[in-house]
């Protein structure tokens, strides 16, 4: 049973590997990180691709990974554990962090900001020369193998002052910066995930890029290249490309009226 609200998935080692395509030494670097048992934090964009890189990592590296979805209710017992009532009988339940300590598994704690404060600190133990994950309720201490790693991610540009991670937190972590693809590899990227033609996938991310430049003029949201990737995936099923666009690209980025019309105009000229 997972703690609700958390999204708990594990990559077999073995599988086929999920599709990333590197644009820097970001690979080299997490290799080195896993190999000296170093945390790694992941800063960048929604939708710029932090996930599948652990996802291929994982792969890479042959680790089971284990992901939660950080939130506002994460407590420290949904990533620890707690006592369950089961037939009469109290029994423990592993939360994913203890399981992935258990496991030697990568633990992928996606947009860690959201999740409180009190619940950060239980990572502490983890993230130094200890690598222990103290389990007060139950007094046990699990020794994390080598195999073990802890990754999170966030987005820096959603931080406020009570959405933050605390200094003595953040240097916990190696970080890796990741921002969207360069124009020709960001093409590559959506043109195999979707299976739209290159011309198709380049236009594309043309107009991407002419919709990020809208951050200036209001846009909180810039267009990922994860929702590249969903519009495609509806031209490439025979929906016409404008569209796709004004359902996979203009209406999820914005409600405002003038914002979305100039989007529009914007797609019309792309896709005449």
């Amino acid at each position: 049973m997972n703690p609700p609200g958390n999204t708990v998935a594990r990559l077999a080692p073995g599988q086929q590997p999920p599709y990333y395509l590197p644009y820097g030494n970001e690979v080299q670097l997490f290799e080195q990180c896993h190999q000296n048992r170093l945390a790694v934090m992941l800063k960048g964009p929604t939708g710029c691709g932090k996930t599948r890189f652990v996802e291929y990592m994982a792969w890479k590296l042959g680790r089971p990974l284990v992901t939660v979805s950080c939130h506002d209710d994460l407590t420290a017992s949904d990533l620890i554990g707690r006592f369950l009532i089961r037939h009469n009988d109290t029994v423990w339940q592993d939360g994913p962090l203890a399981a992935a300590v258990r496991q030697g598994a990568i633990c992928y704690l996606d947009e860690v900001v959201e999740a409180r404060q009190d619940t950060i600190v239980v990572l502490h133990p983890l993230t130094d020369h200890r690598r222990i994950l103290p389990i007060d309720k139950t007094g046990e201490v699990l020794e994390a193998p080598p195999g073990f790693q802890l990754v999170i991610s966030y987005n820096p540009g959603y931080q406020r002052m009570l959405k933050d991670l605390k200094p003595s937190t953040r240097q916990r972590f190696v970080a890796l910066d990741f921002e969207f693809p360069p124009a020709e590899r960001e093409a590559q990227i959506v043109a195999a995930e979707s299976g739209i033609d290159a011309a198709q996938a380049t236009a594309l991310v043309a107009l991407a890029h002419k919709l990020r430049a809208f951050q200036d003029r209001g846009l909180a949201e810039v267009p990922s290249t994860r929702l590249l990737v969903a519009t495609a995936g509806l031209i490439s099923r025979g929906i016409p490309a404008r569209e796709a666009c004004y359902a996979g690209l203009v209406s999820p980025l914005s409600d405002d009226a003038s914002l979305a019309g100039a989007m529009r105009d914007l797609v019309d000229l792309s896709f005449t």
